[in-house]
């Protein structure tokens, strides 16, 4: 099994975070997955008749992320928060990408409830991850690009493992190491919020949705929380 560590000091800078865990294993990504692409089309409908649109960052939900950022020193407009990103292309396109079944059914989880989330590969994490602040000497390559090395900034909130880098700017990106492709079976999907006391109920029905969408293409699904009151979960 694999532990997730929220740092002492990320818990005491950002008390009202809370973190869901969502555990698959046995994963089939090879397989339809029609209720992912249901989902996916539903928001495109949506906005495209105007009855929803991506939070943007006028909302609270983005704009506690677009404080966070700044707090360790990174440009929320410049380096955006994934679900921040990630609206703001579904808002300019029309459509969400689509990479593979996992990923596109945490990519619709995240929009619909202005979440961010993202995902590794237990299989190619090397041993715990500590949600933390970079030293500024470790490595990070990111996802789709193989070749490139990239040093975060001291301070920097991120996820490691003891390979390196998992994330940058906390959420922003993840790494190629663990990306989750078509033949990943054993998966972590992760939602987060650093205003539980507002948002929390957001975040366990995300958790449930996905969840919903994942639990036909595994044999297991498990889903477990993070935060200061809980700072250790084993996936």
């Amino acid at each position: 099994m694999t532990v997730f560590h929220l740092a002492a000091d990320v818990a005491d800078a950002f008390p009202d975070t809370l973190i869901a865990l969502v555990a698959a294993t046995g994963l089939r990504g090879r397989e339809p997955w029609p209720r992912t692409v249901a989902a996916l089309e539903e928001l495109e409908q949506r906005l495209a008749d105007g009855s929803w649109r991506p939070a943007d960052e006028t909302d609270p939900r983005i704009a506690a992320w677009h404080q966070a950022y700044r707090s360790f020193g990174t440009n929320p407009r410049r380096v955006r928060p994934s679900v921040d990103a990630l609206g703001r292309r579904l808002a300019k396109k029309g459509s969400l990408p689509r990479i593979n079944p996992a990923v596109d059914s945490y990519n619709s989880v995240s929009v619909r409830h202005g979440l961010p989330a993202g995902a590794f590969d237990l299989d190619h994490v090397t041993g715990d991850v500590v949600i933390g602040h970079a030293n500024g000497d470790e490595s990070f390559t990111p996802l789709g690009e193989p070749d490139t090395v990239e040093t975060p900034k001291p301070g920097e909130i991120v996820y490691a493992d003891g390979g390196g880098i998992l994330t940058r700017h906390w959420n922003h990106r993840d790494a190629h190491r663990t990306r989750v492709t078509e033949d990943s079976a054993r998966v972590v999907f992760v939602l987060e919020t650093l205003q539980a006391a507002r948002d929390g109920h957001l975040l366990t029905a995300a958790a449930e949705e996905l969840r919903d969408l994942l639990e036909p293409h595994t044999e297991q699904v498990t889903v477990g929380y993070l935060g200061p009151h809980q700072p250790t979960a084993r996936v």
